[in-house]
This record gives C-alpha cells, sequence and structure tokens, in this order.
C-alpha cells in the first residue's frame, strides 16, 4: 500500500481530492495519467513562454493549474493561476521574472508524485479511441487528461467515450458521427487551445444539432458572463470544476433525456 504521508506531509490536500475521486484507487490510477502526460505539458509552456506566445501558454498553464486543484497540489495551482492572469493580460515581464518559481513547484510535485508512486510504477496508458458498434457514444471534450481519463473511467462500462482534446478535434469526430445517431450527449469544455467550446456550440447551433446530439457544459470558467453565454445556447446543463462521480451521473443522464 502506498503511503499517502508522503503527499500529506508535504503539503497535499488529498481530503480536498478525494471529493473529486471518491476513494484513493481511483486518485492513485488517474495520478499515473497525470504523471505519464506532465513532461509534456511542461515541455509545452516553456516552448510557449520561449517564443513568447502569451495566448497558448496561458491555456497551458490553466489545464496545469486545473491538474493542480484535481490532486491538491495546491501550491502549484496558486502559481499557475497568476501565470495564467498575467499572461492572459500579456505581461511577459511578470511570466519571465517568476518562471524559475513555477517551475520549481511543478518539478517538486513531480518528484514528489514519482516517490508516491515508486519508481517502478508502470503508467495507464491514455484513453484510447475503441469503438463498440453496440453501444451509445458519448463525446467528452476536454484539453485536461486528467477530466477525459476520469470521465471515461466512470463510463466506459455503458458507452463508447469518445474524447476530444480541442474544439477542432471535436468538431472532427461530430461531423463523422452526424449520419450514425450514435452520439447520445456531449461533455464539454469551454476554455481549450485551438477551437474553444464556444465556437463548438456555435456550429451545433448554425446545424441544428442540439436535439441530435444534446450538450452539457463542464467547465471551471465559472465567471457569470461565460455561464450566461452558455445557457443562450441550447444546452441541458452545466456543471462547474471540481466534480466527482455522482455530479458526473447525474448530469449525463439529464443530458441524455434532455430532449426526450
Amino acid at each position: 500500500m502506498k503511503d499517502v504521508s508522503i503527499l500529506t506531509d508535504n503539503g497535499v490536500d488529498v481530503k480536498k481530492s478525494l471529493e473529486l475521486f471518491g476513494d484513493m484507487e481511483t486518485y492513485d490510477s488517474t495520478l499515473e495519467v497525470f504523471l505519464a502526460e506532465v513532461d509534456n505539458k511542461i515541455k509545452s509552456i516553456q516552448n510557449y513562454k520561449e517564443v513568447g506566445d502569451m495566448a497558448n501558454y496561458a491555456i497551458q498553464v490553466h489545464s496545469l493549474k486545473s491538474d493542480a486543484k484535481y490532486f491538491g497540489f495546491m501550491a502549484l495551482a496558486e502559481i499557475s493561476y497568476k501565470h495564467e492572469l498575467e499572461s492572459k493580460a500579456n505581461n511577459m515581464y511578470f511570466v519571465t521574472e517568476h518562471f524559475d518559481e513555477l517551475m520549481m513547484e511543478a518539478n517538486r510535485i513531480i518528484n514528489l508524485v514519482k516517490r508516491y508512486m515508486g519508481v517502478n510504477n508502470g503508467f495507464e496508458e491514455p484513453v484510447k479511441q475503441v469503438e463498440n458498434i453496440n453501444q451509445k457514444s458519448v463525446l467528452v471534450v476536454d484539453d485536461s487528461d486528467i477530466i477525459r481519463n476520469f470521465i471515461h473511467k466512470i463510463f466506459k462500462e455503458d458507452f463508447n467515450v469518445l474524447v476530444a482534446t480541442d474544439g477542432k478535434e471535436a468538431l472532427d469526430i461530430v461531423k463523422e458521427h452526424e449520419n450514425k445517431n450514435d452520439i447520445v450527449a456531449v461533455l464539454l469544455d469551454l476554455n481549450m487551445p485551438n477551437v474553444d467550446g464556444f465556437e463548438v456550440l456555435d456550429y451545433f447551433k448554425s446545424n441544428d444539432l442540439f436535439k441530435r446530439m444534446p450538450v452539457s457544459i463542464i467547465t471551471g470558467a465559472d465567471d457569470k458572463e461565460s455561464i450566461d453565454k452558455a445557457y443562450k445556447y441550447g444546452i441541458a446543463d452545466i456543471l462547474l470544476k471540481p466534480f466527482n462521480e455522482r455530479d458526473l451521473k447525474k448530469i449525463l443522464e439529464k443530458t441524455i433525456n434532455y430532449n426526450i
């Protein structure tokens, strides 16, 4: 059994995280996904900082902030949030001056998680798109590996869980499935790189797809402007992050039955 005190003694709020994950088994398995993917996320953050691409930098540190909050890495979440705000304001000076602080905390957490998981632990592979033609499908659109894998684990026995990392991938999947009538619900994030959630909603509205593929929003964007804007589309509901398995099951059921 893993020694959770390795995390808690180093400032990780595991108790808060279990409000999302439910139990330590799910927490640990999802933490493996984080560890398998985080190096690529850090490299992306570094690359966008080097070229001064503050728009994509903001998206990546937002994703790191979300992952950190899910797992109880509160110091990393707070630092990432500051970088998100300042990069959205195109404040390169702040990003440059405080970048080492962000990297030091990120590396501290990565090393802490490796110690907790054990250096010989294998990592859970990211979700693979394997479809069963006898099942209905649920499309999950979120740039967080953690959220996609968490939702996949919950619903994979009952549905084909199709996943997209941004709006562009989501629209490709939607166009492929438009005539199959197999997607019974879409769980859509709003804040994503390349093509965001609102652009996906615009496509659904323009092509009258909400009745055929009901949509609910899963988002960390809790500002009133974004929420009000989202509700102007024909969505079923909005679920704010962080959420737990019970919340997801409720909103999926509501979404599937929304147009019945």
